[in-house]
């Protein structure tokens, strides 16, 4: 029997808010682990075997998963769509972030990647024709400079941006194109299939790159890193845009887009207690600051663009 996700839709409709938005907080939260996994898997691991190895992992679960279910093949421009998505989440972001988390702690990456969920928010809005109210605009902004301010506290600052910095915001830019149209495409598909079919089309290229990166530091590698290269592998490549995509495809994708603003709040607490930083009075105040910029974003209401009026 084939199974087919709750969220596909003959019509790509935005559904029930509230659904969508704790969809996403659970996506969030597997992910908020991932930059302090990719820190540790790369003290051991060569970067490029850390951001392709993990996809084609997550590759071979998703192949085993359409073909148990039987899921039909998309079709059309949805191929095009979906190397869209594969070039964002599953090349683009993993492999920048492992290159540039070699040189740079987690708390200096959550700087750059605090911004991701106002650059989803743009896409969302110019690619799925969402109009946010103008109080959404503010708290988004507000909650993007917080979030920036928050992460630069911890020790990360934005004073002298290298090589890495120029990393992190082109794995920003990838993640956003990647969600926002992630987002549209499992209305269509489903939330997990859409995912699976990026990781299956990424695969050639991903299993090319992890060869070509195979040395030494792969066999001499410690259970840490392989165990926080699981954690990449299997949630962060995988079971977590379960969550995220269905959370998105439930909409509206300019609100839940912003759950992500609490991401970096959770990512410095996971660093606290994986990495040994310790943080204080101020990181408890810049999270409750981003985490309420957050929910009054998420709380205000989308207008849809009508195709009879003109921009």
């Amino acid at each position: 029997m084939k199974v087919d996700s709750s969220v596909t839709l003959d019509r790509p409709t935005v559904l029930s808010r509230y659904p969508g938005l704790w969809w996403g907080l659970l996506g969030v939260v597997a992910f908020s682990f991932t930059l302090p996994f990719t820190r540790i898997a790369a003290t051991g691991l060569p970067a490029l075997f850390v951001g392709s190895a993990r996809a084609v992992v997550a590759a071979v679960l998703a192949a085993c998963a359409l073909a148990l279910t039987r899921q039909r093949l998309p079709r059309g421009a949805q191929w095009l769509r979906l190397a869209v998505v594969a070039a964002g989440v599953v090349v683009g972001f993993p492999v920048l972030t492992s290159y540039a988390l070699t040189t740079v702690p987690a708390s200096h990456a959550a700087v750059v990647i605090g911004l991701l969920p106002a650059a989803t928010a743009v896409l969302a809005v110019l690619r799925g024709k969402e109009r946010p109210a103008r109080s959404f605009w503010v708290f988004s902004a507000l909650g993007a400079v917080c979030a920036v301010a928050f992460a630069s506290v911890q020790g990360g600052g934005m004073g002298t941006l290298h090589w890495a910095d120029a990393l992190l915001f082109a794995a920003v830019l990838a993640a956003a194109a990647g969600y926002a149209e992630g987002g549209l495409l499992a209305r269509e598909l489903g939330s997990w299939q859409t995912v699976s079919w990026a990781l299956v089309l990424a695969a050639p290229l991903m299993t090319a790159l992890t060869i070509s990166s195979l040395d030494d530091r792969v066999l001499q590698a410690g259970p840490a890193q392989w165990w926080a290269f699981a954690y990449l592998a299997v949630v962060s490549m995988f079971l977590g845009f379960f969550a995220w995509y269905r959370g998105l495809a439930l909409g509206p994708m300019a609100q839940v887009s912003q759950i992500q603003l609490t991401q970096p709040v959770m990512t410095i607490l996971w660093a606290a207690l994986l990495l040994g930083e310790h943080p204080g009075v101020p990181t408890l105040l810049g999270g409750v600051a981003v985490i309420l910029c957050a929910a009054l974003a998420v709380r205000t209401r989308t207008t849809p663009v009508s195709s009879s009026k003109g921009l």
